[in-house]
């Protein structure tokens, strides 16, 4: 039934198409028949009615038989496709991918696994969907293909990517709170590319041993490696930070140590990171404990990198998307000329004028919502991840702008 170059995207479009041109025909046609009757039985032009006719035999069959033959045309022409959709075509390569708040993870058949697809150009690919959670949907607008993942069921889709090429994947489920965050994509790469990388030496290949297994766990779904501020707070230098976390209601200051990131991943909601939802599920029993141990072992190494500047963290911070450096209003307020600038907050509802000092920049940064520069929408999320040094670093540049 599949020819060898049929893709997901020739099949579904030559249906879209063919319904759309019907209802543009038919659109235009009774349109142009209504604006028509309008001017012709106009009550100036006939003011009395004069039409005594009560049936038209043969009118009635075309207004019956013509909509009905249009409908069945319609349904063939998308069963037809849909059976396509269906069949898989012969030597897919098949791929596992599972769903899970808020991140897709990939396996392939030789363990391999990945938080992007990789796919060769050209060669059919049979996706088989799992859910780890809620119901998601695996959507690629490219290639005409959406599934639902579901929790204890497995689904499927197929499609060729007839050539190399980036291709977004999104969850087309509305499935919480990062649900518009979770966004990946196909990388469909010449057969010997792929196969490269599928041996162990693409471009793909993971950046350290914790940013696999955080993948192979969906971690970085909701945290970040970069220090960009996510669903959850980022695993950038984490260890040995100094954490407010809320207990039972109340606030308290612990240090990121071994044990506190255990019972982070094992019970995530009994002390709660201030500043963010409590959406982390219970990795017990999820995570085998030899990976467990691993994962904070790799936690615990000490980075080698050296603090960056502070105008590499605002850039890498994303700062600069929505403060500019040369005066241009954006989404909050300029940096060019902030250090000692008289500025007006709103505090507990009050407006106050203070000037934007040291200590008010690191509140600024730290805790964004508890005082709002006037004019602009509290959009700002905490950056309470950021260490002392760090912070000095952004002030000084910003005293430096």
């Amino acid at each position: 039934m599949n020819p060898p170059l049929l893709t997901t995207a020739e099949t579904i479009d030559p249906v879209f198409w063919y319904i759309l041109g019907v209802c543009i025909f038919f659109l235009l046609l009774i349109t142009v028949v209504m604006l028509y009757f309008v001017w012709k039985y106009h009550r100036s032009r006939h003011p009395y009615t004069t039409s005594q006719v009560s049936k038209n035999v043969p009118l009635e069959i075309v207004w019956t038989l013509v909509p009905t033959l249009l409908a069945l045309s319609m349904f063939w022409y998308g069963w037809a496709g849909y059976l396509t959709l269906q069949r898989v075509p012969e030597g897919a390569m098949v791929v596992d991918v599972t769903g899970r708040m808020w991140s897709w993870l990939f396996e392939y058949g030789n363990g391999k696994t990945s938080d992007r697809l990789y796919v060769p150009a050209g060669q059919p690919v049979q996706v088989n969907i799992h859910s780890a959670d809620v119901i998601h949907s695996f959507y690629i607008p490219a290639f005409r293909v959406k599934k639902d993942a579901v929790p204890g069921m497995t689904t499927y889709v197929w499609f060729v990517a007839d050539r190399p090429g980036s291709y977004d994947i999104f969850c087309a489920e509305y499935c919480g709170t990062a649900h518009s965050a979770m966004i990946t994509t196909v990388e469909a790469l010449p057969p010997e590319e792929f196969l490269a990388w599928y041996e162990g030496e693409g471009p793909a290949e993971a950046d350290g041993e914790l940013k696999a297994l955080l993948t192979r766990h969906g971690c970085l779904g909701c945290h970040s490696l970069d220090g960009s501020p996510g669903v959850g707070p980022t695993l950038q230098g984490i260890f040995g930070r100094q954490v407010t976390v809320l207990v039972d209601g109340q606030e308290r200051t612990l240090t990121a140590d071994r044990d506190y990131l255990r019972r982070s991943i094992l019970e995530p909601q009994v002390e709660m990171v201030k500043g963010y939802p409590p959406v982390m599920p219970s990795y017990r029993d999820r995570i085998p404990e030899a990976e467990l141990e691993e994962m904070l072992d790799l936690f615990e190494r000490p980075a080698s990198a050296a603090a960056p500047s502070g105008e590499k963290l605002a850039q890498d911070k994303g700062c600069i998307g929505c403060h500019s450096t040369d005066g241009s209003r954006q989404v909050g307020p300029t940096f060019q000329g902030v250090f000692g600038r008289q500025v007006t907050v709103e505090r507990n509802g009050q407006p106050v004028t203070i000037e934007a000092d040291e200590d008010y920049l690191r509140r600024a940064i730290v805790e964004p919502q508890a005082e709002i520069v006037q004019g602009y929408p509290p959009s700002m999320p905490p950056y309470s991840e950021l260490s002392d040094e760090e912070l000095a670093a952004l002030i000084d540049y910003l005293r430096g702008l």
